[in-house]
């Protein structure tokens, strides 16, 4: 999942930190990379998940609709290597095979997300309604529950159909609030029974920076300024009208919750005494996190957010800020309308202050006046944008805790991908590093008496990962797209994660010190199945191709 990308663009420095700058930001009073052993909750919820663009494929097929990303993905230029979704996982004919994977795993809940235009293929529930696409989602839904895993359900992961892009403009338009709750009111009215955790929205900063801003997702335009500070002031708004829809209409027959979920990454002070750096790093999880959290959790955008923008404005002649206004009874509709709080979470940037002056032009980068850095110390498994930065996680859960009135969390992403070169190796010793110290970071938090309450591994399977294509591999489970009936193959950290969920955690040294080296010995034969999968594809593809039989001398896995 390539969800920042333009940090490559935006300001990323390499700094070698000095020690100073790397004491503890005491949110914790412990050690940065201490270990502690011991268990959740009882009742405590793991799972994985996945989205419809990046994992069903039949982009086209039973009656659905176009969606942004079909038609972003099909022109040259916008994704790695020109790549498409169109088959991916082909998760929509496969999914009672993944279903099984879970099942093996134990997980309490699997996450996925309704595609909109497979419910609705022009956007519109007037139009017309696609039974077809409301039948998978009915067949997923009662298998996940035959197998005692608890479906929660994403409404929007970025897929708008394009009939609403093209008509109106897509999240551009105060329309989409009402063609939204259209939408999630049905899959309430058709799923709701049974569904019973709702998350409107993954994600809303991409939709609204990458979409809107610099347009390296879907639909690509750039509105640089003013474009993202308005599609997420109508992604609020429809978030905040489907909570009340659910509230008033079905909440009291159907009992279940609806939130968001945000991506959070963790913003830590390059210099932890220099009192601007401190202010740069929360304006920098303001601008990020709380852009979405404060207005649904306090009313409105975060007090740093309106000055800034509203001065940089200023400066530029606008007799406006480029930041919207909510009015006062939009304040108190929008306020509470949380259930649980969603955090999708990866990585951590040291934060320092930076003037950017208002003749360099419009731009949410330039409006926070900050840079973005990273420590070189930090493992790098190839994603750009993904450093291994376990500390910043509990910082993140303490801050939500202390900011929004330690709200009930669930952690909605949170895993690591690998660049993915010529050779393919299922031992992935970095992605069972980066669970380990992830998960025991949330544990601390749970200690220090932050709500949460279920963790979501990203992800089930390796997928579409947006505008890098399928050049990065998120996936607990290994997924051949060059083979075209898509096979699974485990990694050694299905068999790592499976161990924290039947432990419920970290019981003992001992036992977790064994766990690396079983789950490491699994993977070498999955290895060997996927090289000679390889092998008999290529060989297959040679003779239908006419070519001579030619075995290769060194496998390569």
């Amino acid at each position: 999942m390539s969800l920042q990308r333009m940090l490559k663009l935006h300001y990323v420095l390499v700094l070698v930190l000095c020690v100073s700058a790397s004491e503890d930001f005491d949110w914790t009073k412990n050690e940065r990379g201490s270990f502690i052993y011991g268990t959740f909750p009882t009742g405590f919820s793991w799972g994985a998940g996945g989205s419809a663009y990046q994992t069903e494929g039949a982009w086209d097929k039973d009656g659905k609709g176009m969606s942004i990303w079909d038609v972003f993905a099909h022109k040259k230029g916008k994704i790695f290597l020109n790549d498409t979704a169109d088959h991916s996982c082909e998760g929509y004919y496969k999914f009672k095979d993944d279903i099984t994977l879970m099942k093996d795993m134990k997980f309490n809940h699997y996450r996925f997300s309704i595609s909109w235009p497979r419910i609705f293929p022009n956007g519109i529930k007037a139009d017309h309604i696609n039974e077809k696409g409301i039948k998978y989602y009915d067949d997923l839904i009662n298998m996940l529950l035959d197998n005692n895993i608890t479906p929660i359900v994403t409404l929007y992961h970025w897929d708008l159909p394009q009939v609403l892009q093209e008509k109106y403009g897509g999240w551009q338009n105060v329309s989409m609030v009402n063609y939204f709750n259209d939408f999630a009111n049905l899959c309430f009215e058709r799923f709701g029974d049974r569904v019973k955790y709702w998350i409107t929205f993954n994600n809303p900063w991409s939709s609204a920076v990458e979409g809107y801003e610099t347009g390296e997702h879907a639909p690509g335009l750039k509105l640089r300024g003013t474009g993202a500070y308005k599609a997420a002031h109508h992604i609020i708004k429809a978030h905040a009208k489907v909570w009340h829809t659910y509230d008033t209409q079905w909440r009291s027959k159907q009992k279940g919750l609806v939130g968001i979920s945000l991506l959070a990454d963790w913003g830590e002070p390059v210099d932890i005494t220099n009192q601007r750096d401190i202010e740069a790093a929360e304006r920098y999880v303001q601008f990020y996190m709380g852009w979405f959290a404060t207005p649904i959790f306090n009313g409105d955008y975060p007090q740093v957010m309106k000055d800034y923008i509203g001065r940089k404005s200023a400066q530029q002649g606008l007799g406006t800020s480029r930041l919207p206004v909510f009015s006062s009874q939009e304040k108190s509709y929008i306020k509470g309308t949380c259930d649980f709080l969603g955090i999708g979470h990866f990585t951590t940037r040291y934060i320092t202050q930076k003037n950017y002056p208002s003749g360099r032009g419009n731009s949410y980068f330039t409006d926070r006046d900050l840079v973005e850095l990273v420590d070189p110390r930090w493992p790098d498994p190839g994603s750009e944008w993904l450093y291994s930065v376990p500390w910043g996680f509990r910082r993140l859960l303490n801050f939500v805790k202390t900011q929004y009135g330690n709200p009930m969390i669930y952690v909605t992403e949170n895993g690591v991908s690998e660049k993915v070169q010529r050779c393919t190796d299922l031992c992935d010793d970095w992605r069972m590093q980066y669970f380990k110290d992830y998960i025991n970071e949330m544990l601390k938090a749970l200690k220090d008496g932050v709500n949460v309450k279920g963790y979501t591994a990203w992800s089930l399977l390796d997928k579409f990962e947006w505008d890098e294509g399928f050049s990065e591999r998120f996936g607990l489970f290994y997924v051949d797209f060059l083979n075209k009936n898509k096979p699974r193959y485990p990694k050694a950290s299905v068999q790592y994660y499976k161990r924290i969920i039947s432990s419920n955690g970290f019981p003992n040294q001992r036992e977790v010190e064994s766990w690396k080296r079983k789950a490491t010995e699994t993977c070498s034969s999955s290895n060997q199945l996927l090289a000679a999968a390889r092998r008999k594809s290529q060989q297959d593809n040679k003779e239908q191709a006419g070519m001579p039989k030619v075995w290769p001398v060194h496998d390569e896995v």
